[in-house]
């Protein structure tokens, strides 16, 4: 497999990719810019929306836009014009931000909260329906990150970093409902972050201050690891014309001097070629 950069972003906190099949471009945001980046890899062509507040994840809308998850609460956000239209707020004045998020197949868009000093499970896990209704799913987070549903969308895997474990819910897709929370995998050697689900039903999971994305098989055992250039990659997803190439954020924030003249690379947009066929990003239904 062949590790490149994708696009040398320099962000601060790069996370949340998302693939759009229809535009063939990488859409992704720096959390602390804040702003939602695009980029085109056929053509080059790079665009930055800045947001007022810092940005923890988004998703395309099936209507055009997307549906973004702001420091506050959750916005439609219209590429054209730039305008934002606030959804709900669901934990106002309680000294968390939202982080990353991500659409099921059904169409609904699940973000979750963190502690501004990631100290305390104070966080929680949302859903948004299409019609904006948001619903508490999972209390007592510190740090809500990766998630993803198994091809069969049987089940949904769920990141809350502190822990060091990725938990695994049975999921019904026809209510959203999550159930049967067990460990699917832990880390002794980084901190598990962002997390895609490719085609066999394989996790890939980023490691935050491990150096590397790690793949599990469906039964959460490792299946490889993927040494990086890069001390925090954030998130990953696949795109490409294939859904084969892995596209990898990554953070520079937090780190030394020292550190970033060891990894110049830090903050980049990386894509790896590989063996996996990733699928599609859904779409918000909103």
């Amino acid at each position: 497999m062949k590790l490149k950069v994708a696009f040398a972003a320099e962000d601060k906190l790069g996370e949340g990719p998302v693939w759009s099949v229809g535009e063939q471009a990488l859409y992704w945001v720096d959390i602390e810019r804040p702003c939602l980046q695009r980029y085109h890899p056929e053509t080059g062509a790079y665009t930055a929306w800045a947001m007022p507040s810092q940005i923890g994840s988004f998703a395309l809308r099936q209507s055009g836009g997307a549906v973004v998850a702001l420091r506050d609460g959750l916005y439609t956000f219209d590429l054209d014009s730039g305008a934002l239209h606030n959804i709900c707020r669901p934990e106002p004045e309680r000294g968390t931000r939202f982080n990353d998020g991500k659409c099921d197949r059904y169409g609904r868009f699940w973000a979750g909260t963190m502690e501004l000093k990631v100290a305390a499970p104070v966080g929680a896990l949302y859903r948004l329906d299409g019609a904006g209704n948001c619903q508490l799913m999972r209390p007592n987070v510190t740090c809500s990150n990766g998630l993803g549903w198994s091809p069969d969308n049987r089940t949904m895997y769920y990141t809350d970093t502190p822990t060091r474990h990725i938990v695994a819910y049975d999921f019904d897709g026809e209510t959203g409902q999550i159930s049967h929370e067990r460990i699917f995998a832990e880390d002794s050697d980084g901190f598990p972050d962002g997390l895609t689900v490719d085609a066999a039903g394989y996790v890939w999971s980023a490691k935050w201050d491990g150096w590397k994305i790690v793949r599990y098989a469906p039964d959460g055992t490792v299946d490889r690891e993927i040494p990086l250039p890069v001390q925090r990659p954030t998130s990953c997803t696949f795109g490409g014309p294939a859904l084969n190439q892995l596209y990898i954020t990554s953070a520079s924030v937090g780190l030394s001097a020292a550190e970033r003249a060891e990894q110049p690379l830090a903050g980049s947009l990386l894509v790896l070629e590989t063996d996996a066929t990733g699928l599609p990003d859904a779409l918000y239904a909103g």
